[in-house]
């Protein structure tokens, strides 16, 4: 019986990423994470408090801060996805990060983020204040030693992601020399901690039984405590806020109408629309809740609103 030869076609490889010059500035510019940036937007918060956001001086400064946090948070991004790469090409969504699927060089994201890392704290040093370069450094450290391990740790991790938070919120203050109020801090810490930990519910519960799939250490985590956390967190913000509203608040001709005390039913409201979400595990990124609803984009306007008028003792 004579022998076939059969001829086998080589096995066709898969072409590689493009690298040319657009296509890395691209895949650079994914990583940083452009849908994040609008969380530095934090940094007007206190200058907003205190009713100092309109001067020539207010914004140029805040314009900058902006700026340069943004650098710091791309810095933050580029090495840990440079860090994460091989553990990136196993998941099923993260796998299309520019530098997982092999668009950017993890090479060029250490240097890119190194490189951001360094001149945003010298640029703040020589441009803004020494107080302002010093927490952008402080950002970045944490931020850094979250990437290497302090994600990994329970309970520092929600309160490294926290601090970040509120580091955006003090530092446009601190860039225009304005005194942080205690309930300020208070509530923008604990209404970060809300959210961040209606955010890691939400993974827990809509990745249950997908043990390995993303973060190891939701396995560590039960639903029931990270709701006790959030519960908790919205609880102290709402008291913080309520006790801001309610200082000073017998002062009379303060305004046409008590809107530090009005203010309270909408960011009451809020919360509690939040934790809608939070309640059925589909609180994600902030920006997308607030986004995707309706109602609770309105009644975060009408807290502005109302904010705003009592800033300015209308």
């Amino acid at each position: 019986m004579a022998e076939r030869t059969v001829l086998l076609e080589p096995t066709p490889t898969v072409p590689a990423p493009e690298r040319s010059l657009t296509g890395l500035a691209r895949g650079l510019l994914r990583t940083t994470r452009p849908r994040q940036w609008v969380k530095n937007l934090l940094v007007v918060a206190a200058p907003a408090a205190a009713g100092r956001l309109f001067s020539r001086h207010a914004v140029i400064q805040l314009a900058l801060v902006f700026v340069l946090f943004t650098a710091c948070a791309a810095a933050v991004y580029l090495i840990n996805d440079a860090r994460d790469a091989d553990a990136d090409r196993a998941h099923p969504v993260k796998r299309r990060r520019p530098v997982a699927a092999g668009q950017v060089p993890v090479s060029l994201a250490y240097a890119a983020g190194g490189v951001l890392a360094v001149l945003a704290p010298v640029a703040a040093a020589l441009l803004s204040s020494p107080v302002t370069a010093a927490v952008l450094t402080a950002y970045l450290g944490m931020q850094l030693a979250y990437c290497v391990s302090l994600k990994h740790v329970l309970v520092v991790d929600l309160a490294v992601v926290t601090t970040g938070f509120l580091m955006r919120a003090m530092i446009g203050g601190l860039a225009l020399g304005i005194p942080l109020s205690r309930w300020f801090l208070i509530t923008t810490g604990f209404g970060a901690l809300f959210m961040v930990a209606a955010k890691r519910y939400s993974e827990a519960v809509q990745l249950a039984g997908s043990t390995g799939v993303t973060r190891a250490l939701l396995t560590e985590y039960t639903t029931g405590y990270l709701r006790f956390v959030w519960q908790l967190a919205a609880g102290v913000a709402v008291l913080g806020y309520c006790l801001w509203a309610l200082e000073d608040g017998d002062v009379p001709g303060a305004g046409v109408l008590p809107w530090r005390q009005l203010s309270m039913v909408a960011f009451i409201l809020a919360v509690l629309r939040y934790a809608v979400f939070a309640d059925r595990g589909t609180a994600g990124e902030p920006e997308d809740v607030v986004l995707r609803d309706r109602a609770l984009a309105l009644i975060g306007v009408v807290w502005l609103a109302m904010y705003g008028l009592a800033v300015v003792n209308w």
